[in-house]
């Protein structure tokens, strides 16, 4: 109690000192003004086809995305194996931990504001000889006991002991948003590998079809050959073509083997050991009204906008950090307690002992190191400035990519659902007329290629309008700000 009436004046004398903050406050940028991601006018919905997965896409203006967007595919294997990610996902875990790291050390420098306290109590056992001082008294041992209260307290006149809690609170808050960023590259990553995986599953199930059509059409060939239709030049083209046909099943295989041990990966496992769900094109619907977010809340969507904001932020701070080492800084320490030789006497008025300090130091030469100091935080600042300008430019070119590819998509579809249409009439067609006798294998051949090219390059537009549908819901900021 006595220590706090000694330092209380100058606690006043600090809280009115500490009224402002040296260095520019900071401002957070304003959002481009603009109504449009697109540079053509974007259409009210895409076109639609009769392929399965062809339905038109309608764009809904300020529509909110939820926080688990996946789920609007309707997949059921999709959703577990990303509530199993999650959960074990090392890179979101080190990101969850770097985000506690943040909070301590914010915790760390909140702590400057208040005065540090210690309390300090020990026994001496002594022994003196006052002969060193040429004192012919004999030696005396005694005992001492002390108990004090130390307090050390640094005003923050200038505000640099806020603007480093401020540049702290700025880095947790970065952290945050880079929890965010993780966690919607992890389950953007997942959704699109579970896509990749059934389109290759498709791919490979079309191929197989064709051989089995191949191997159907190498027996009648044969067949053909034991009564003098065909020649021998005929037989060997047509195991040439289907030779040629079952290679490229080992690509789509390769394809389809890391695309599942990627998988594992982003679930925590190992891919020897993981139990991963298979996924067909057949087990997802396409979601029909997809959000469009208006161009002015982009940049408080996305959390890789928010972590440039946020680090931004920390740069404009550290200004005021060394803006404040500039000028003169005051600390105030003290101790109050009790020093006795005696343990009974230890708490007694006449043991009582006290004392208050005051120290100011003021940097009169450094050889231009805070200066600089201050030069590099100013640069740092205009980094990170350029970074985030950077970050937001990205952000609506992710947003325009992906609109326009989804609207091109939708047509891309339509076109190829078509042209598959028309290669398997012909396809079949022809297949008719070779079982006849009324067909050459080189025109057989031809339309069974054309018929295989148009079935894979419908499966390849298909599964693009899943993936950019998701990259969409990546490109918005994935609705984190609906999970909270």
């Amino acid at each position: 109690m006595r220590l706090l009436q000694l330092f209380s004046p100058l606690f006043i004398l600090s809280f009115l000192l500490t009224s402002c903050a040296v260095g520019p406050d900071f401002e957070k940028p304003d959002a481009p003004k603009t109504d449009s991601y697109t540079e053509s006018i974007l259409p009210d919905q895409t076109v639609r086809s009769t392929a399965d997965g062809g339905d038109a896409q309608r764009f809904i203006k300020d529509k909110d995305i939820p926080g688990c967007w996946w789920h609007l595919f309707h997949s059921k294997p999709l959703n577990g194996l990303i509530e199993r990610a999650l959960k074990i996902n090392a890179n979101l875990q080190a990101a969850e931990t770097s985000l506690r790291q943040a909070e301590a050390s914010l915790q760390v420098s909140q702590a400057s504001l208040f005065p540090f306290i210690d309390l300090q109590a020990y026994p001496q056992r002594q022994r003196f000889n006052p002969q060193i001082f040429d004192v012919a008294n004999p030696p005396v041992t005694f005992n001492l006991f002390n108990a004090t209260v130390n307090v050390a307290y640094t005003l923050d006149i200038w505000g640099g002991i806020r603007r480093q809690v401020e540049s702290a609170e700025a880095q947790a808050e970065y952290q945050t948003f880079q929890v965010e960023a993780t966690y919607l590259t992890l389950t953007t990553n997942i959704v699109t590998a579970a896509l990749t995986e059934a389109s290759l599953r498709a791919q490979m199930k079309a191929t197989q079809e064709l051989i089995t059509a191949q191997e159907k059409i190498l027996d009648l060939t044969k067949k053909r050959k034991e009564i003098g239709a065909v020649s021998t030049l005929d037989i060997y083209a047509q195991e040439s073509e289907l030779s040629q046909l079952k290679s490229t099943l080992q690509p789509l295989e390769n394809e389809l083997a890391k695309v599942r041990h990627g998988l594992s990966v982003l679930v925590g496992e190992l891919p020897s050991e993981s139990q991963l769900p298979t996924f067909e094109l057949s087990d997802f619907t396409l979601p029909t009204d997809l959000p469009l977010s208006l161009p002015s809340k982009l940049v408080c969507q996305r959390p890789d906008i928010r972590a440039a904001e946020a680090l931004l932020h920390r740069a404009n701070a550290e200004i005021g950090v060394a803006t404040a080492n500039l000028f003169p800084q005051l600390t105030l320490s003290g101790n109050y307690g009790y020093l006795t030789n005696e343990f009974a006497e230890l708490f007694s008025h006449k043991a009582n002992v006290w004392s208050a300090l005051t120290n100011l130091a003021q940097p009169i030469f450094r050889g231009g190191a805070l200066m600089g100091k201050r030069k590099e935080a100013v640069a740092a600042f205009e980094n990170a400035f350029a970074q985030y300008r950077q970050a937001v430019l990205q952000g609506f070119q992710n947003v325009a990519d992906t609109l326009k590819a989804l609207e091109l998509d939708a047509v891309q579809l339509q076109v190829l659902t078509l042209g598959e249409e028309a290669t398997s009439m012909n396809y079949q067609l022809s297949k008719s007329q070779y079982e006849i006798g009324s067909l050459s294998y080189l025109n057989l051949l031809a339309a069974e290629k054309l018929f295989h090219q148009a079935q894979l390059a419908r499966i390849q537009a298909l599964t693009a309008r899943f993936v950019d549908t998701a990259a969409l819901y990546q490109a918005l900021g994935g609705g984190w700000w609906n999970r909270k």
